[in-house]
């Protein structure tokens, strides 16, 4: 989704803003024409995707081996997304043995680049770049392999073929012939990183795990329940995508005062907002009221497109809000953030989706994000203590 917004451009909106601002304020071939060879593109400067480019390489030189080759064919046709990790360790061939040492490897290394603890598991995976292309995918054919793009407006994609030479495809026509595009499981890595996030961010005084709530668990004891703003329904915009990229991964930060007077971060997973256009009801909590002393609270929506590190953002965030103190009222926060994370953040890997200003507990209807970019529907929902 082509949801980026330059570091200059989020801060021209948050200085225009009146409110309280939010938290985060070469010619391709036509489909169905051969691929041409072409000098191979230098590497991103993004880690994990240098290390997605050599895995490519890699996996497509070694079909290159007509056993390995139908393994993997198999594999690919039986799950629309392969453990690559999980499928050479089990490989039967020489050559799919032979890749599991460099594509464990990789994997650990792009665990680490993503701040990301050895628990988290295997990240990488293969598939095809569309469903379309499973059946160009028969007995004997050698598919190109392409890394997903992270850039939604690159014009084309390299894929490698098995005597790795490059080709140049259209980004945005998908070609008839069967590529298959390393990703990750980026569900996966937002679901760790969030609680990487929590529980680091919890060190610091900036959220508390629900066991800890101290004030917050005798107030909802004595009213027998507390208020939320719940999301009845949610739609983002369409912004054409290329066909190697997968689902979106977007999560919110939550951010206001707690009951201690100390700036307050709450993460929330989106996981099933996986494509735009499209409206979504979850009927998800966004906002534990209880958990702030003020009734405003601020929403910027996140897409993680495989390169964030969460380690480092944790630590963005956190030394750009610790700094900040209870004035008696409610004081913006998106300078502060904007200041700290890193300008690549918002034009390369971790996007701003969007945010919504000044939500309060009686908030209800349709909100707009500030953006442009979307809708949420929220309501005020009243959880009943047991």
């Amino acid at each position: 989704m082509n949801r980026r917004m330059t570091r200059r451009n989020a801060l021209a909106l948050t200085l225009c803003a009146t409110t309280v601002v939010a938290l985060a304020g070469a010619a391709a071939p036509a489909a169905g024409a051969a691929a041409r060879p072409q000098t191979p593109a230098a590497a991103s400067s993004s880690t994990v995707t240098r290390i997605e480019d050599r895995t490519a390489k890699a996996v497509a030189a070694s079909l290159a081996s007509v056993q390995w080759r139908e393994e993997l064919r198999s594999a690919v046709l039986k799950s629309n997304e392969v453990d690559l990790r999980a499928v050479t360790a089990g490989a039967a061939s020489a050559a799919g043995k032979g890749l599991a040492g460099a594509v464990a490897g990789a994997d650990r290394r792009i665990v680490t680049a993503k701040g990301l603890d050895s628990s988290v598991g295997s990240l990488l995976r293969l598939r095809l770049g569309t469903q379309a292309m499973k059946k160009e995918l028969t007995a004997g054919t050698s598919p190109l392999v392409a890394v997903t793009t992270r850039d939604d407006d690159a014009a084309t994609v390299t894929a490698y073929d098995s005597r790795g030479r490059a080709h140049t495809l259209d980004a945005t026509k998908a070609p008839q012939q069967a590529v298959y595009v390393i990703d990750l499981d980026v569900s996966k890595a937002v679901a760790a990183g969030l609680d990487l996030l929590n529980k680091e961010l919890a060190k610091d005084g900036l959220t508390r795990p629900a066991a800890d709530r101290g004030t917050a668990a005798s107030a909802t004891a004595a009213t027998g329940g507390f208020w939320t703003t719940k999301v009845d329904a949610v739609y983002l915009n369409d912004d054409e995508e290329p066909w190697t990229s997968g689902d979106a991964e977007i999560f919110s930060l939550v951010s206001g005062f707690g009951l201690d007077g100390k700036v307050r971060v709450d993460s929330v997973d989106m996981p099933y907002l996986d494509t735009d256009r499209h409206t979504y009801y979850p009927n998800q909590i966004l906002v534990n009221w209880s958990n702030y002393k003020y009734n405003l609270a601020d929403v910027v929506m996140m897409e993680d497109d495989g390169d964030t590190n969460y380690a480092a953002l944790t630590k963005a965030i956190a030394n750009a809000l610790l700094t900040i103190t209870d004035q008696g009222a409610y004081v913006p926060l998106v300078n502060a953030v904007l200041d700290a994370i890193p300008t690549s953040w918002y034009t390369n890997d971790l996007d701003y989706v969007d945010s919504w200003y000044t939500l309060a507990v009686n908030s209800t209807g349709t909100l707009h994000g500030a953006r442009g970019n979307g809708w949420m529907q929220v309501s005020k929902y009243w959880v009943q203590q047991f």
